[in-house]
């Protein structure tokens, strides 16, 4: 067992990874792990974890050389397993969607589950969380879907003419990121020299702020006038769309 962690090791295979080729928790996987030989496994993770690795009997581990050849043709092994028990978890999740939309799905989902089990810090977490919050506000912001673009052409997965969006508006766009992108990792903006920049920018932030707020209370002043005009004391399904009306009216009166 102690040749089998080692090569594992070698491989830098993830713990949950490898508990997820094999259908088990990470809990289990220590358990199978900490055991004195693999024939102590059940019989199917014993066949899964040869197949992984690409042999047929459990005395070739001892023979296993690990080279470069080696870890590309295990890796895609255990990406392959990977996909499929991710697959099998999530896709009843998924009902309605077609085969292209529920693949990607379920490729988020589950390198999501993935890192955040991977790692507990307060980093990836709040990567995590601000991404939640990036994807709420693409519908009203496109410029956050051009920013995807952009980082998904510099990191070589997009290419670089490929316009998917508005492709003038891209085109600037990704013009200007790549000239502040360019400045930072020159070294060309430092905090001295970009904070009164920065300065503006919270005050923009705090002043949207404040026309949402004031937008808010403007609205709630709105409908506790419609109510009273009506003579509802709250808005439910049967009424929403006279209050709503009403609340319409109210505000047109100030124009």
């Amino acid at each position: 067992m102690d040749q089998l962690n080692k090569i594992l090791s070698e491989l830098g295979i993830s713990k949950v990874r490898l508990a997820k080729y094999l259908g088990v928790s990470r809990q289990m996987l220590y358990n199978y792990l900490g055991q004195g030989n693999l024939n102590e496994w059940p019989k199917e993770k014993e066949m899964k974890i040869m197949s992984l690795l690409g042999i047929k009997d459990r005395n070739e581990i001892d023979n296993i050389v690990v080279d470069g050849d080696y870890i590309i043709k295990v890796e895609g092994k255990l990406n392959e397993g990977v996909r499929n028990n991710n697959a099998k978890e999530v896709m009843a999740d998924l009902k309605g969607f077609n085969k292209k939309e529920q693949e990607l799905l379920s490729d988020i989902i589950n390198l999501l589950k993935e890192k955040l089990a991977e790692d507990k810090s307060k980093d990836t977490y709040n990567s995590y969380r601000y991404l939640f919050y990036f994807l709420q506000s693409m519908e009203t912001t496109k410029e956050l879907k051009y920013i995807l673009a952009y980082m998904s052409k510099s990191m070589g997965f997009v290419e670089p003419l490929e316009y998917t969006f508005n492709e003038n508006q891209q085109l600037i766009f990704e013009s200007i990121l790549f000239s502040a992108m360019t400045l930072y990792n020159n070294g060309g903006a430092s905090r001295a020299k970009i904070a009164e920049t920065h300065k503006k920018f919270v005050q923009e932030i705090e002043k949207k702020k404040e026309e949402r707020l004031s937008r808010t209370q403007e609205l709630n002043t709105a409908k506790m006038q419609a109510l009273k005009e009506l003579g509802y004391t709250e808005i439910n399904n049967s009424n929403a769309k006279d209050v709503l009306e009403k609340i319409a009216e109210i505000q047109s009166r100030k124009v």
